[in-house]
């Protein structure tokens, strides 16, 4: 909502002055959190790296953001996001220079790890900054576009990466992209307008964050979705391309671009997935059912990578990305499904896990391809990534399972659930 107490701003001041720089900003964390899937090959020559160091080395990112979440989120409601955003992008900033500076696999751990800390918050600043300036029945859209922003963040990972590449190294690159997040860092100081912290805040206490936990709601939607969000963010960071690479054989160029179009297709998922669940809606479909159809179709996808059909392995790259997009409704259920004064907790509740996840996935599905001896070129066989695939496929089925089980077998039950948590106490 936004705040009472802030002068009012045009819709040219708001896109210019707020919109823009906290979306640079979102921009760089998506790319940063998935640059790895193209400069793997380029990490791995350098420092010699092996599956599991590599999964570590970029899933240190995951892990990071996910600490900062909790302390994030009580900073913003204290101090705003101008200050936060400032002091998290030169944390940011300081992890990519060392990261270009490192020469061994500890250093660049470390320097991963404080580039999360640094990003953790810019998707959350963007969106307390959105609030506070733009009119409620405005945000449904500005959120579609930040999240389109992110997407866009993620594609330049790819193949604008790739061609960097032919003009200086990866730590060059890193250079560069430290200057990036220092001026962005620089913009949302000098351009984000000022506001008071509403009056009373406090920051989230344990309680309440547990409270959170024990919602039926939220329950019955993370044991849905969590797992499969958490696929989505691990696996598209790092490990599509990889296996591009080790099993299908493609060469850098050809990797980086079918990253590209996947990445891209992100943009164009996050918008249908909005789409369906709207249309869904006007027939009476929750987005729960919604979500339960596209985690469905997105198991399945990954269930092709275990069954390993060659000629499809150039639309299987793409149909990751798309598909996996229906991961993001799961901010929206819950919004929806929780009591409102928990809803801000519950987004942050669910980033911790979130990224919790992917840093578990990231890390764990390299152990499991390390297993394996690689060929005299450094590729790791198929059935390694089978294997890897398989595992993923089957910590997700018991989910969908139990989601089935509420929805045919207990639907009464849930919908009592869900409209109890509705209803504020």
């Amino acid at each position: 909502m936004a705040n009472q107490d802030s002068p009012r701003l045009s819709g040219v001041a708001v896109f210019f002055y707020v919109f823009l720089p906290f979306a640079l900003g979102h921009y760089l964390s998506s790319l940063l959190r998935n640059v790895n899937a193209v400069l793997a090959s380029n990490l791995v020559g350098s420092l010699a790296l092996t599956p599991g160091q590599l999964g570590l080395l970029t899933s240190a990112f995951f892990f990071a953001f996910a600490l900062v979440q909790l302390p994030v989120g009580i900073a913003l409601d204290r101090y705003g996001p101008r200050k936060v955003q400032l002091a998290l992008m030169l944390v940011a900033a300081l992890g990519a220079l060392l990261f270009a500076r490192g020469t061994s696999f500890g250093q660049l751990v470390l320097a991963r790890a404080v580039m999360g800390l640094g990003l953790g918050g810019c998707f959350m600043s963007a969106v307390k900054a959105i609030s506070t300036w733009i009119a409620p029945g405005k945000l449904p859209s500005v959120h579609g576009y930040l999240i389109a922003v992110g997407g866009l963040g993620a594609a330049s990972a790819t193949m604008p990466v790739r061609m960097a590449l032919q003009y200086t190294d990866w730590r060059g690159l890193f250079l560069l992209l430290a200057a990036g997040i220092a001026a962005s860092g620089a913009l949302i100081w000098l351009f984000a307008p000022r506001c008071a912290a509403p009056a009373g805040t406090r920051p989230p206490m344990l309680a309440s964050i547990l409270s959170v936990y024990r919602t039926p709601a939220f329950r019955s939607t993370i044991s849905l979705v969590l797992l499969p969000h958490a696929v989505f963010f691990g696996i598209q960071g790092l490990w599509i391309g990889r296996w591009l690479s080790d099993v299908a054989r493609f060469p850098d160029d050809a990797v980086a671009y079918l990253l590209y179009l996947g990445m891209a297709a992100v943009i164009f998922g996050a918008i249908a997935v909005g789409m369906i669940t709207e249309w869904a809606g006007k027939r009476g479909v929750t987005p729960l059912d919604v979500a339960g159809a596209g985690i469905a179709l997105f198991v399945l996808v990954q269930a092709a990578f275990v069954a390993g059909y060659r000629p499809s392995f150039q639309l299987l790259s793409v149909l990751f990305t798309l598909v996996g997009t229906i991961t993001g409704i799961e901010y929206a259920i819950v919004a929806q499904s929780m009591p409102r004064e928990l809803t801000g907790r519950a987004a942050t509740c669910l980033n911790l896990l979130i990224f919790v996840g992917a840093f578990l996935v990231q890390a764990g599905f390299g152990l499991v391809v390390g297993l394996w001896q690689p060929d005299v070129g450094g590729r790791y066989p198929a059935t390694a990534y089978q294997v890897a695939f398989g595992a993923l496929v089957l910590l997700q089925v018991p989910g969908l399972f139990g989601y089935a089980r509420r929805r045919f077998g207990a639907r009464p039950e849930v919908e009592a659930d869900i409209e109890e948590a509705r209803t504020p106490a």
